[in-house]
C-alpha cells in the first residue's frame, strides 16, 4: 500500500481539485496532500474523476442483487452530501489528471492496483467505497469472487487483510494526507463464504503527532455477523520521507 499511495500522493499534491464547467488554466498547488488540519471534504475532492478511464466502483453485470442494493442504499445517502462515493480506477495514474502527471511514476504504465488486477468482472474484488467526511468514517461494499478462495468455499484470510489495509488506509489518507501502514492487527472471528457481499467499516480513532490510529471491521450486510475486526497504525509521511522512499524504489 505504501508505494501506491505515495505515487498517488505525489501527483495529487500538484493538483488543485476536480474540474467543473468550462476549463481554464489554473496554477497547480505547490503543497502536499491535506494535513489533519485541512477540511476532509477538500481532501475527498482530490480523488480525480477521470474523463477517460473506467470507474470500477459503479455496478457491472457481475454484481449480485444484494451488491446493487447496498450500492444504491449508500448512493441515496450521498444525495445530501453526507456521504461521498470514491471513484476507483485500475491504475494509480488514472486517479490523477493527465495534465498533472509528472515523472515516470505517473505516466502510462502496465501496472495495476492489486484490488483491481483481474480482467474478468466478478472473479475477484468488486467494491465501492463511501466516505463520510464529518464523521471521519468510511463504509465500503465488497463482493468477494471465486478467485479469492482460501479454505474450500471461503475467502482467503490474506484477501481479507488486503481489504482492511486498503479501507483503513484510505480513511487515514483523508484524515492525514500521505501515510503508510506501520501496523495492522486483525482478529478473524467468522469465515466469509465466497460470493458474499459484506460491509467493511473504518473510522478514525485518534491522532498522536504523525501517528494515525484507525479501527475497522468486516460484517454481514444485515449486521448480524462480524467476520473480522482490525486496528491499524499509519504514519503520516513528511517530505524527507517521500524523498527517501523515492530513492529506495529506484
Amino acid at each position: 500500500m505504501l508505494r501506491s499511495f505515495t505515487r498517488l500522493a505525489k501527483g495529487l499534491a500538484r493538483w488543485g481539485g476536480p474540474r467543473c464547467g468550462p476549463q481554464r488554466a489554473e496554477p497547480a498547488s505547490r503543497g502536499v496532500l491535506p494535513s489533519s488540519q485541512m477540511p476532509l471534504w477538500k481532501a475527498a475532492a482530490l480523488f480525480h474523476e477521470s474523463e477517460h478511464a473506467k470507474d470500477y466502483s459503479i455496478p457491472n453485470a457481475s454484481w449480485t442483487p444484494e451488491m446493487v442494493n447496498q450500492f444504491n442504499r449508500f448512493m441515496a445517502m450521498a444525495k445530501d452530501g453526507t456521504w461521498k462515493r470514491l471513484p476507483s480506477y485500475r491504475n494509480v495514474a488514472d486517479h490523477v489528471p493527465v495534465r498533472m502527471r509528472q515523472g515516470n511514476e505517473l505516466k502510462d504504465r502496465a501496472s495495476r492496483l492489486f484490488l483491481r488486477n483481474l480482467d474478468e468482472e466478478g472473479m475477484g474484488f468488486e467494491y465501492a467505497m463511501f466516505l463520510n467526511p464529518s464523521e471521519k468514517r468510511m463504509v465500503s461494499v465488497f463482493q468477494l469472487g471465486p478467485y479469492l478462495e482460501g479454505p474450500p468455499g471461503f475467502v482467503h484470510g490474506g484477501c481479507i487483510a488486503t481489504i482492511l489495509d486498503s479501507v483503513l488506509g484510505t480513511c487515514a489518507i483523508f484524515v492525514a494526507g500521505r501515510v503508510f501502514t506501520a501496523n495492522l492487527t486483525i482478529n478473524y472471528k467468522s469465515p466469509i463464504p465466497l460470493g458474499s457481499v459484506v460491509l467493511v467499516e473504518s473510522k478514525l480513532d485518534r491522532i498522536e503527532g504523525r501517528k494515525v490510529f484507525v479501527t475497522g471491521h468486516v460484517q454481514s450486510v444485515d449486521g448480524q455477523t462480524v467476520h473480522t475486526e482490525a486496528t491499524a497504525l499509519f504514519i503520516q509521511l513528511q517530505l524527507k520521507d517521500s524523498i527517501q522512499q523515492q530513492a529506495s524504489s529506484k
